[in-house]
């Protein structure tokens, strides 16, 4: 068993400054070839090394191969350092959805435990042709869920508190961010993979516009459900990595051009919004009362920039069934092949969302798409009022690792194990950017995300707001953490 040396309540890392810095302040300084790759992948390794066996968000590790890629990075030219989004040699995680050429691939099931990449996805290559450095892959629950735990590597603790969940899918990366141990990580978002974990571990993930990114080569290309998307601790870090992220790739239909203006100017430059829609539940559901009365205190402090705040949201009326539906369908799409062979291998949840989409008929799928199109019209409406729509991300806190998923809100039971992640599942449903900030703590020192939506294609001016949000409330200072064993609380 490792033995972690903790020393007034810190663990002793070397090069621990490196690893406090932002990931914007580290390609600064990479850039003025103040520091280098190596030592920036060094000082990365140094900090997995104390903190991992911890916190296990980084299960599948490339260090030598960084190591190489961080002593052979090409000196910077002219164009690179002009580049939106360029990453200079600074390390970063990838989730293990994502292919990384020569690492297996596992998707958090015993299945594909042996599925290794022939080569990187669009997703990591794009990111290594701007500059970045993959570490590790980050762990993740089997094929999707909130709560990241499975077979093959065991669960992921949160840094704030190891005996907490750090939600899921994208839980390996966002843990691994709060702990210190890279910059930047990779996350995709379908019901709020990316936005729960960055809620639950005090970081910020966005999940751009349908098409801001492209994603890797898929069965169902088509599909405008899930995205892909940056994760970060702080907005500036989070516009840096969408710079890196943002551009089309004819293998993804849906991708839209780089933006003529870089995301970076929207945190240089944040316009605040002119009126902002707090609702605590988006009219359909229940949420913990600590967690509303955070998220509508720090919404005021939009106030204070000049803008407009108000209680209201759009009806999101059928917003359950419509997603659940349609979920079903593209989970039965994307996995139900496997269920004929490998039923006695698939996790319970997965069975169940296979079975419902393969069951469901085409009456049910045609009337999810149409509630769909009738919440985007509602909400069409309400951003010609509004800028910004704000609400929690999740409805209840961080809740115990050993707990599969919640199944009651404040004593109301629920009837599926993705009904508590609504708020950020309905809000999926439109296509529109999102962002998840993270505002303040529960009384018992749980993190607590605040949910931002903007305009379809608006991920310029969320950001602006986001980032004048993150001024107010300082909660980025607060990371990255040091985790102790969960036996020492």
């Amino acid at each position: 068993m490792t033995t972690h040396t903790v020393i007034d309540g810190t663990l002793a890392a070397a090069n621990h400054g490196l690893c406090n810095l932002t990931a914007t302040a580290a390609v600064d300084l990479l850039k003025r070839r103040e520091i280098s790759p190596l030592e920036l992948v060094d000082a990365a390794i140094a900090r997995i090394e104390q903190a991992d066996p911890i916190v296990n968000a980084l299960p599948i590790r490339r260090f030598e191969a960084a190591r190489a890629a961080a002593r052979n990075f090409p000196q910077p030219t002219d164009e690179a350092l002009s580049t939106p989004g360029w990453l200079g040699g600074l390390p970063i995680a990838v989730k293990d959805y994502n292919d990384m050429a020569g690492l297996p691939t596992t998707y958090g099931s015993p299945i594909f435990a042996n599925n290794t990449a022939a080569r990187s996805d669009l997703t990591v290559a794009n990111l290594e042709r701007h500059g970045a450095i993959p570490l590790a892959k980050s762990n993740v629950p089997e094929f999707a869920g909130a709560n990241t735990f499975n077979t093959l590597f065991g669960a992921t603790r949160n840094p704030w508190n190891t005996n907490l969940t750090v939600g899921g899918s994208s839980g390996g990366s966002a843990a691994a961010l709060a702990a210190g141990m890279v910059w930047l990580a990779t996350g995709n978002d379908l019901g709020g993979s990316l936005r729960i974990p960055a809620s639950y571990c005090g970081v910020v993930g966005m999940r751009p516009s349908v098409g801001r990114v492209p994603r890797p080569e898929s069965v169902v290309p088509y599909d405008p459900l899930w995205v892909e998307g940056p994760m970060g601790r702080c907005v500036a870090d989070v516009a840096l990595m969408l710079d890196a992220q943002a551009h089309f790739d004819p293998r993804d239909p849906l991708s839209l051009p780089k933006p003529p203006v870089p995301f970076v100017d929207a945190v240089r430059h944040p316009r605040a919004p002119k009126r902002v829609a707090y609702t605590s539940n988006l009219g359909i559901g229940k949420v913990e009362a600590e967690v509303a009365r955070l998220c509508e205190h720090a919404t005021r402090r939009f106030a204070a920039v000049g803008a407009q705040v108000d209680n209201g949201h759009p009806d999101f009326a059928g917003g359950f069934e419509a997603f659940q539906t349609l979920r079903a369908n593209l989970v039965a799409a994307v996995r139900g092949p496997l269920l004929e062979t490998e039923r006695a291998r698939i996790c319970p949840e997965i069975i169940w969302n296979i079975e419902k989409g393969l069951k469901q008929d085409g009456a049910t799928v045609a009337r999810a798409d149409r509630l769909r199109g009738e919440l985007f019209k509602r909400v069409i409406a309400f951003f010609g009022e509004y800028d910004v729509l704000a609400c929690p991300t999740v409805a209840v806190a961080p809740y115990p690792v050993a707990q599969r998923f919640p199944t009651e809100i404040d004593g109301e039971p629920l009837d599926s194990y993705i009904d508590w992640m609504y708020l950020t599942f309905v809000l999926t449903l439109t296509g529109c950017p999102t962002i998840s900030v993270p505002i303040g703590l529960t009384s018992d020192g749980r993190p607590v995300g605040l949910q931002l939506m903007g305009r379809p294609r608006g991920d310029f001016e969320l950001l602006g707001a986001a980032e004048l949000l993150e001024q107010a409330l300082d909660m980025a200072a607060q990371v990255p953490r040091d985790p102790f064993p969960a036996i020492a609380r």
